[in-house]
């Protein structure tokens, strides 16, 4: 760990995780391919399972996301956290609906 002013320190998460935000501006799986790559132990506290994360990176990558990170915070997801993991879940709904709207609209 470094340390920073006063005495107080800033951790490797912390970095992490303002890296992980910025990323996730970009593209979810960005952000999630990233968090593989360089913190690993995020996505095996999170799911027990290794092809749970896979199918969220294909699937629903912001739901994923969002889930990895609210359970990184605690070792749960409990309270306002399930509310952002819903709304990741409606916005990753949103855009397989709205796709295929969008594609309807072109024919």
């Amino acid at each position: 760990m470094r340390s920073r002013g006063r005495g107080a320190r800033v951790g490797y998460r912390v970095a992490m995780g303002c890296l992980v935000v910025l990323l996730a501006l970009v593209s979810a799986r960005l952000a999630l391919f990233f968090v593989w790559i360089f913190d690993n132990s995020l996505l095996d506290r999170a799911f027990d399972e290794w092809w749970v994360p896979l199918a969220g990176f294909f699937i629903l990558p912001w739901t994923t996301l969002a889930y990895t990170l609210c359970f990184s915070s605690g070792n749960r997801v409990v309270g306002f956290e399930w509310f952002l993991v819903g709304f990741a879940f409606l916005v990753d709904v949103s855009t397989w609906f709205g796709g295929r709207r969008e594609q309807a609209a072109r024919r």
